[in-house]
């Protein structure tokens, strides 16, 4: 993506169902557990790069002793930096007494980190303040095992403010307003209210306040705490958690939102937010790495049972389509058959755009992850080009000449790397005159291989969400190479609407799709339409969010998509560039075809797969209008 969004965040589970003794004597290591987080978070390292953290619980641990231990870290390279905490608090050992390096239970009992219950976060900020407190995993603590309770997840909640009055209900003061707290308290609350009852329950049949401690560990009912928690969370998420006592979940979204994998045999069970992740850390076959299925549970017990239970009834399945074009690493098998899949169905635009002269069409991709999109458009450009050879040996055979039949055999696609992203230049000039120029040099060319005034150029983006970077940057830095046409094709369809669910496109006026609309609206004389929107979202607002609609549709509607990606091109060309500039998006049908799983289109389509959604739309329209620069949930 040329335009930098921040998106997502990452989870890592492990839990190990032997003792450490077995990893010590079958791996070489107690530290296995450890080692494997690292990998798990290493591997999904594009999910957060704001920050990170690690949380770890022993098992069976007496009273009096540590049994949780948490590290976050804001560093530059915040998993090398927790690991490398980590890993110090063995150099002494290793040194002095490098024969309890192989004692499991000595490691156990005198080293923090060295539990059999793991969890690790990977942080994208998408709103509010890059700080330690923000990171994963949140923490609640009692002196009670069963009541304390780690989390961290990939999710927004579109309605905290809900959330937050329903806390207030319940007698608690949050000490934020932010939907990790929330959560967080939502699920610590009715994790107490269980320890409450099972309490009250067992002390009628006049068992001791240590036994029933050992009761209650087992008789914690985590789908049902997780069941009572989740009625009225609004939002994509996974979320993964670890009660004190070793009890653990992963929980998905009721629409599928967010993306969470697992894989369970007789000594761990894994779960992630990427498949790849867990297959490369673990040696794992693709097909024995599941999907946690919507609005369901992943719930493994302090004794090791592991069940997939109902939380929240599912709904439609609605799998973020961002994942697949951009966000999750293209090292999954399907995800990189999806994005070839996306680029090939671009090819009849294409061939329409440059009017089928290959011979004078250099094709290529600017940022590094539209590689992949750019190897199936190359592909479908040699499935023409064997379909016009086909045709010609049929139609022509008896009258080509042998120059003709050379030539006609000679045809394949130019393919070049023309946009090299340089090194992050810092645009430390502060009039804004100087600072324009800085930014036009982030990505520079290849020069030499452009015809003058002759080729036309081909670049696949995997998507347009402001197109500041190429009216800044990337169409100055081509059009010094004097082509006669450069044609940017994004690889997914135009974005028109803000997301609410983790990723950073929460206002209106930030997409160049909106703004093309709203010009367009202007010199067609239907200014009239702004307004009567307006009026209507405002209006919205009132009601449940259940009952409202998507009323931004309407800035839409009245264009098609060729005539919005013509006032696009118009605003993000540059006044002096030379070369005629047209840029061509993915339609939403092909979007369906390459990714038939992942229908959650919402940025592109306005179809919200929560009742939230509608109201986030309806609101970031109403903060635009009045000129309000904040999110909208």
């Amino acid at each position: 993506m040329s335009d930098q969004i921040k998106h997502e965040c990452g989870i890592a589970f492990i839990r190990l169902l032997k003792p450490l003794s077995f990893y010590q004597e079958k791996y070489g290591t107690a530290l296995y557990g450890l080692n494997k987080l690292y990998l798990l978070m290493e591997k999904q390292h594009n999910r957060g790069q704001d920050g990170a953290g690690i949380a770890t619980i022993k098992l069976d641990v007496k009273p009096g002793h540590r049994y949780i231990s948490r590290y976050r870290s804001m560093a530059q390279n915040a998993v090398a930096d927790i690991f490398g905490y980590v890993q110090n608090k063995f150099v002494n050992i290793q040194n002095e007494t490098p024969e309890l390096m192989q004692d499991a239970e000595w490691l156990k009992a005198n080293v923090s980190f060295i539990g059999e219950v793991l969890l690790g976060h990977l942080r994208y900020g998408t709103h509010g303040q890059n700080s330690i407190e923000n990171c994963h995993p949140f923490l609640r603590q009692n002196n009670w095992m069963t009541r304390n309770l780690v989390i961290a997840g990939n999710f927004n909640m579109t309605n905290v403010d809900e959330l937050l009055e329903q806390l207030y209900e319940l007698g608690q003061h949050p000490k934020e307003q932010a939907d990790t707290v929330t959560v967080l308290e939502k699920i610590g609350h009715f994790l107490d209210d269980e320890n409450q009852q099972l309490f009250d329950a067992y002390k009628k049949e006049g068992l001791d306040n240590v036994e029933i401690t050992h009761k209650i560990s087992d008789g914690l009912n985590i789908g049902h705490i997780l069941r009572r928690s989740a009625k009225t969370w609004d939002g994509g998420y996974a979320i993964s958690g670890i009660v004190g006592n070793g009890d653990a979940f992963v929980l998905r979204d009721p629409a599928g939102i967010r993306p969470a994998f697992y894989y369970a045999d007789d000594e761990i069970v894994v779960a992630a937010s990427e498949r790849p992740a867990i297959q490369t850390a673990f040696n794992i076959p693709f097909k024995d790495v599941k999907e946690i299925e919507p609005g369901h549970a992943l719930i493994v017990k302090k004794n090791g049972k592991v069940t997939q239970e109902v939380f929240r009834e599912p709904t439609e399945k609605r799998a973020c389509s961002f994942e697949r074009i951009y966000f999750s690493r293209g090292s999954d098998a399907e995800i990189y058959k999806e994005r070839k899949h996306l680029g090939r169905l671009l090819i009849p635009q294409i061939l329409k755009s440059v009017n089928s002269d290959l011979k004078n069409t250099v094709f290529s991709f600017i940022p590094n992850t539209a590689e992949v999109s750019f190897y199936g458009m190359v592909e479908g450009v040699h499935k023409h080009i064997k379909s016009v050879q086909k045709d010609a040996l049929i139609n022509n055979k008896e009258t080509l000449t042998d120059e003709q039949l050379d030539e006609l055999l000679s045809m394949a696609p130019r393919v070049e790397k023309l946009a090299i992203k340089d090194v992050k230049l810092r645009t430390f000039i502060t009039q804004d005159a100087d600072r324009s120029d800085m930014v036009a040099h982030v990505y520079d060319t290849t020069y030499g291989v452009i015809r003058n005034h002759t080729d036309t150029l081909v670049a696949v983006d995997d998507s347009i969400v402001r197109g500041t970077t190429l009216k800044q940057s990337i169409i100055k830095i081509i059009d010094r190479l004097h082509p006669k046409k450069i044609v940017i094709v994004s690889s997914a369809p135009q974005i028109r609407y803000p997301d609410c669910y983790g990723i950073d496109m929460s206002k209106m006026g930030q997409f160049v799709a909106f703004e093309a609309a709203i010009q367009l609206l202007h010199e067609r004389g239907l200014s009239h339409i702004i307004d009567e929107v307006y009026e209507k979202c405002k209006a919205s607002l009132l009601l449940p969010k259940e009952e409202i609609v998507n009323h931004v549709k309407d800035i839409y509607r009245p264009f098609k998509q060729e005539e919005i990606s013509a006032q696009i091109t118009k605003i993000i060309t540059p006044a002096d560039t030379v070369a005629e500039v047209e840029i061509i998006y993915q339609t939403l049908d092909n979007l369906h075809i390459a990714c038939p799983n992942h229908k959650g289109d919402w940025y592109f389509s306005g179809n919200y797969p929560t009742p939230g959604g509608n109201k986030v739309v309806n609101k970031a329209f109403v903060n635009w209008k009045e000129g309000n620069n904040q999110r909208a949930y």
